[in-house]
């Protein structure tokens, strides 16, 4: 309802910088309980992402193209872990102890 209100982009905007700042301020975390804590917030966080991006590809994309669009959209969420996964594992392999912070900060 929110996202109907303040409209696509705004909603994308806000989510975009919440979630920014929230992941930056994962590498202050310490311990296991402030871990959950940035982790269930990150979720709140982008939890509107997705309902934002598909009205958003509503504005731009007739309703005759919208299937593949959309479809195109949800495979990349899977292509993301498929790069990124070994992205992240070769980032963390060498980037360890890097300025003082532990590998899986």
């Amino acid at each position: 309802m929110i996202l109907l209100r303040v409209g696509a982009r705004r909603w994308i905007a806000r989510i975009m910088v919440t979630w920014g700042l929230i992941s930056a301020g994962m590498m202050f975390v310490t311990t296991p309980t402030s871990f959950y804590i940035m982790r269930f917030l990150l979720g709140v966080a982008e939890a509107g992402f997705i309902p934002a991006i598909l009205l958003y590809l509503t504005y731009w994309f007739p309703a005759l193209r919208r299937s593949k669009v959309t479809a195109l959209f949800m495979t990349d969420i899977p292509m993301s872990g498929v790069v990124g996964g070994p992205l992240s594992g070769w980032i963390m392999s060498h980037m360890g102890a890097a300025h003082g912070i532990a590998r899986w900060q």
